[in-house]
């Protein structure tokens, strides 16, 4: 007899199972906040492959649960299936974390680790995904299922607690812990595989107090087999028979009608689940998409208070942990009273509808996240700046270019890049200061950045291009470089990277910092006029050339803000996670339970793996548009909104057709269909008997 916990009906090895799943609910959202991220900064993927293999890894999340379904009920049982994917769990884990090490091998090795891990990691979440809910309800006796409902919500919170806290957690372990000298994804990875163990161990704990059921055998299997039998008959011998009114009756001959029965009712389902993919397809673009639009976006909340990029998908748990009781105990019972017929399919159009309306709200603040943004040349171009550090007013003429008409004055302000033909090949052009004209030759290569830096000495005019960089980073940190105009090396230190300035004219490399004020950054040189710099606000996004120069025998930092700082706050992607949440309460809990409500009781699990499919097949669309469209962000935003509602009016339309099945009926049929059975089975014991007698008479 199961062990009750003090005072209550719960027996105490939920106990071990609701903490187990916090764990590896933890292990899972923690390492997933920050993937899309470890990409961009870590593989140094671009963005489109990086989305593209986030929703490879959580399409293959959701097709595995199938294989994990399939072991525990036909061989292994749910409690080995559990252990067992959970160690390929834990490896996985700990491969992706050793692979987000730097100086364990080449790039090479590093991305060959990451996807053994991820794969490993997949099987391992996917495999125990049906189990563990199910091995918790089985815990309970057939009287308790009161006590087993109140458990399901339990289980459901800790999902929830277990996803707001890790996505919370792990982004803060990334970039405020630094390590390797930069962001610490082996730490932010490391930790969910601690997670996972600590997971693995307390489930094994709890071993002896668990009731465990054996193998009944996959009743998905034989729903599989029932349907290729029917297919296969028909092929055979439609052109003999053509009396059956459904097609799966002619697997009439292998398997029982109430089978053949259940499958039908299924199948109404499961056709109406064809259209949902395009729900998860834009719901499951909050770890990609909207994580990157999150990286071009001011996360200041004050002068104290910033938040990281990927932690703003916490805000999807929060908002469900407070939207669910408010639909069930206010907005729901408000509709009712209103006498408006609101069914479960009404609630999932309507669902997909205010996600529509969230990825349109991802547009218009797209569109003004990229006015903060430079465009990278086109094909057969460049851009390119210009640094007027001469004592004057500065003419160029660049050949096969008409820009820089009139003269450049002495640190112009901004400096802003122009467009000009870049063929590849040297460049020549005339440079005029003082009535003096000198030649510069420089190669510039398409669709990069550069910055011509004029100043004069006493043989004139000269010129030096450096590189730019022009992509706003993707942990949304500023960058910064150092142009050293003083004949003497100087050392600056900005937070905690240190800066080497060779003398002349000489340009540092572009490093990330921390956002924030530096009114007073500590510098030497062995003149000794150089003791502290003032560098203003160093703001999310932006791009900042500092000159360095000599004012009033000391040394001082002029501004130049290369690429602007990000202007749109993040607090403006709060409605479009409000919206996609109450989509979420609206579409995939009402889904679950009107699944739950149509399916007979022996077919629940079949209806289970079909609504993991529509996630799966739903990541399928965002890794194809991420590879194929080559659209700009809020195209393709708005693109997915409309495609969401053009689906919705068909399933709205499909849901007009569908016949609800009351679950009174289904139990009623299901006896009638029992007593059918124990008929038919009577009669066959017969006829068997019969036959047995004619041909051993004694």
């Amino acid at each position: 007899m199961a062990k009750k916990l003090c005072g209550t009906k719960y027996p105490v090895s939920i106990c071990f199972i609701v903490v187990n799943e916090f764990c590896e609910r933890f292990s899972y959202y923690g390492m997933k906040a920050v993937l899309t991220l470890y990409f961009l900064t870590y593989l140094h993927w671009d963005k489109d492959l990086s989305t593209a293999v986030y929703h490879a890894f959580s399409s293959l999340c959701y097709f595995t649960p199938i294989l994990g379904a399939l072991i525990a009920d036909s061989w292994l049982g749910k409690y080995k299936t559990i252990i067992y994917l959970s160690i390929v769990y834990v490896i996985g884990h700990v491969v992706k974390s050793v692979g987000a090490i730097p100086t364990v091998g080449s790039s090479d090795v590093h991305i060959a680790l990451s996807m053994v891990g991820l794969i490993l990691i997949a099987f391992g979440t996917g495999g125990i995904k049906p189990c563990v809910a199910a091995f918790g309800g089985d815990q309970f006796d057939e009287e308790h299922g009161r006590e087993r409902q109140k458990f399901f919500s339990i289980f459901y919170m800790s999902i929830n607690a277990g996803s707001l806290l890790s996505t919370v957690i792990t982004p803060i372990l990334r970039s405020d812990v630094q390590c390797f000298g930069g962001d610490c994804y082996a730490l932010a990875f490391g930790v969910p595989a601690a997670l996972m163990i600590v997971s693995l161990v307390v489930f094994t704990v709890g071993s002896g107090m668990y009731k465990m059921s054996p193998p009944q055998g996959n009743i998905l299997l034989e729903v599989c087999n029932c349907i290729g039998f029917a297919i296969k008959n028909r092929w055979k011998r439609s052109k003999f028979d053509s009396q059956k009114k459904h097609w799966l009756d002619w697997a009439e001959e292998k398997y029982s009608k109430r089978l053949i029965q259940e499958i039908k009712m299924v199948l109404h389902v499961l056709v109406l689940y064809i259209p949902l993919p395009m729900f998860w397809a834009l719901f499951d673009q909050q770890g990609s998409r909207w994580t990157l639009q999150s990286t071009r976006m001011n996360m200041a909340f004050g002068h104290y208070f910033t938040i990281e990029p990927d932690q703003m998908q916490m805000l999807n748990a929060l908002l469900i942990l407070l939207f669910v009781p408010i639909f069930d105990f206010i907005i729901y019972p408000l509709i009712g009273l209103c006498k408006f017929n609101v069914t479960p399919l009404r609630k999932m159009a309507v669902g997909m509808i205010f996600a529509a309306l969230a990825f349109g709200a991802a547009t218009l603040v797209e569109i003004d996240v990229v006015k903060s943004v430079v465009d990278p040349a086109p094909a057969g171009k460049c851009l390119l700046q210009v640094f007027n550090l001469a004592e004057g007013d500065v003419s160029l003429m660049i050949p096969g270019s008409h820009l820089f008409k009139e003269p450049i004055p002495n640190l112009q302000d901004p400096a802003q890049y122009e467009t000009l033909p870049a063929s590849g090949e040297d460049v020549q052009f005339q440079v005029t200061f003082n009535g003096k004209t000198s030649e510069c030759n420089h190669t510039f290569l398409q669709r990069e950045a550069y910055s011509l830096i004029l100043y004069s000495d006493a043989a004139g005019i000269q010129c030096n291009v450096v590189s730019d960089y022009i992509k706003k980073h993707y942990n949304g940190k500023p960058l910064l470089r150092f142009l050293n105009t003083l004949s003497e090396e100087i050392n600056t230190t900005v937070g905690e990277v240190s800066f080497h300035l060779l003398s002349d004219y000489s340009v540092s490399p572009n490093e990330t910092v921390n956002r924030g004020e530096y009114p007073a950054v500590s510098c030497s040189s062995t003149s000794g006029k150089c003791s502290e710099l003032n560098l203003g606000l160093l703001d999310f996004g932006a791009s900042y050339t500092f000159i360095l120069m000599e004012a009033s025998g000391q040394i001082v930092a002029h501004r130049m803000e290369d690429v602007k700082a990000n202007s749109v706050h993040i607090a403006w992607q709060i409605p479009q996670y409000v919206l996609l949440t109450i989509g979420e309460v609206m579409f995939s809990i009402t889904g679950l339970e009107f699944s739950y409500s149509q399916a007979p009781a022996n077919m629940k699990s079949v209806l289970q793996a079909g609504w993991l499919l529509t996630v799966a097949f739903g990541n399928v669309i965002v890794l194809i548009v991420a590879e194929g469209a080559t659209l700009e962000q809020w195209k393709e935003f708005l693109l997915f909104a409309g495609l969401l509602l053009g689906v919705c009016i068909i399933f709205s339309v499909m849901a007009n057709f569908y016949t609800y099945v009351d679950s009174d009926q289904l139990d009623k049929t299901h006896m009638e269909d029992d007593d059918d059975e124990d008929h038919v089975k009577k009669k066959s014991n017969d006829v068997k008997l019969n036959k047995r007698g004619k041909s051993t008479r004694f």
